[in-house]
């Protein structure tokens, strides 16, 4: 593989997490900073470091002109958008190529046909995948009530682009639409750059699993089984493990096959995760496909031991799968927890400041993915996610316990952090029996105080 030099157009854990990965192929890494995070540590492990504007997202990881530019000034050859900001940002993308960059994600055009929720649920639709019941893409609060009418409560209110949980909002009345409406497109407007919004049928009681896959330029692809996401707050992802206890043997194949198929359609190339919600009798419903590396990917890797970061690199750079399906096997168990700077008595409010403390947990079966040390800044202007610990072991029972006591051997301090939220989920009855859905972590923790 040719030497490259890559600009990381993202930050904190997902950017050291990048660099690492560049590093050990051998290609230079430039962290792209603003000027709030000068001074933080992943800027500090990269080979060079390029300011892109001020503290503000829309002034600078969202600002595609400045990062292109800042990547031909630095004499990049390629650019990795990790997750969030630009990196499902089809005329980003598009940007970048058109610089004589290139682009580690998948083709602008997959990103526009499927990382756009409205076109990528047509795909699925068209390609026999199940999906649920929804509106066309939303831009006025007229427009939602009428569609909601139509579909019936309750519903989903859920971003057009992007994810992570930005934007969506359960919708149970008429009353309710009109006031998330507004709410949700101010959020995911400043979060994407793209403020469209449409409602989807809500499903009770369900299971969030999604399928991770890797496809190169020459027609090959793979999936990596699944991941269940389904204990969340307020929509967004909070716990997340590999494999799912709770889908059977039949709808793992099916969901793995439903996935490579809408890949194979739009001919996707690069890493992918595709998003399902699986029902208690087992049916399930494809929701979205994320165009880009994904915060969890870590417990996949666990399981599997491919290392999906370094794939996405090669694949961009013309190289080939560096495995074939029958070299997938899952290897035991995995579960991840997101250490966030918020507060779980004052309803999760951000707490930034600066990390006094940080002494993470060691020992067999033990991964700590972060940005930040010992003296690290935590932002106001962003994510507040400080790190993600992860367990792996023989089982899901033994990696319960593992990440259990993995919590109680983290100390941040500086920072009011959610590491006594995260280890009352794990304690949680319904999650150790895999019993648990995607509205258990919020009504469970509330009924018990």
């Amino acid at each position: 593989m040719t030497l490259t030099r890559v600009l990381i157009a993202n930050r904190g854990e997902i950017a050291s997490r990048i660099i690492r990965a560049c590093q050990e192929l051998g290609h230079e890494t430039v962290a792209a900073f603003s000027e709030a995070d000068r001074n933080a540590r992943w800027v500090r492990e990269a080979d060079l470091a390029v300011c892109i504007g001020p503290p503000p997202a829309a002034k600078s990881y969202l600002n595609r002109k400045a990062v292109v530019q800042a990547a031909l000034d630095c004499g990049a050859t390629s650019v990795h958008p990790g997750y969030g900001f630009l990196a499902e940002n089809e005329v980003f993308a598009q940007a970048v190529l058109d610089a004589g960059l290139i682009w580690i994600g998948p083709p602008p055009q997959c990103i526009g046909l499927m990382g756009d929720k409205s076109s990528a649920l047509r795909v699925a639709t068209g390609a026999g995948v199940p999906t649920l019941p929804r509106s066309g893409v939303l831009v006025s609060l007229d427009e939602a009530l009428i569609e909601a009418e139509v579909l019936g409560y309750p519903l989903l209110l859920k971003a057009n682009a992007g994810g992570g949980g930005r934007g969506i909002r359960p919708i149970v009345s008429p009353d309710a639409l009109a006031v998330s409406f507004d709410q949700a497109r101010a959020e995911v407007g400043a979060a994407f750059g793209d403020a469209s919004l449409y409602l989807e049928k809500l499903l009770t009681g369900a299971r969030h699993v999604e399928v991770q896959i890797i496809c190169d330029s020459s027609g090959n692809s793979i999936h990596l089984y699944e991941r269940d996401c389904s204990l969340q707050r307020r929509r967004q992802k909070v716990v997340e493990e590999a494999p799912s206890s709770f889908i059977n043997a039949v709808t793992r194949a099916e969901l793995a096959e439903a996935a490579l198929r809408l890949a194979g359609v739009v001919d996707y190339i690069s890493v992918g995760t595709v998003e399902f919600l699986v029902a208690q009798d087992q049916t399930f419903y494809f929701i979205e496909m994320n165009t880009r590396v994904q915060v969890e990917h870590g417990v996949t890797e666990l399981v599997t031991g491919v290392d999906i970061v370094r794939e996405q690199i090669r694949i961009a750079h013309g190289q080939p799968l560096s495995l074939q399906q029958n070299d997938v096997a899952l290897r035991g168990a995995a579960i991840e927890v997101r250490v966030n700077a918020e507060d779980p008595e004052m309803s999760f409010m951000g707490s930034p400041g600066t990390i006094t403390v940080f002494e993470a947990p060691l020992g067999p079966g033990i991964r700590v993915d972060s940005g930040f040390g010992s003296g690290d800044m935590v932002q106001p202007f962003y994510d507040s996610l400080v790190c993600k610990i992860l367990a792996h072991d023989v089982d899901r029972k033994a990696v319960i316990r593992r990440l259990k006591m993995a919590l109680t051997q983290t100390d941040i301090q500086g920072v009011t952090t959610n590491l006594s939220f995260l280890g009352k989920a794990l304690k949680l009855s319904s999650f150790q029996e895999g019993s648990h859905h995607t509205q258990t972590l919020e009504s469970e923790i509330a009924s018990a105080g």
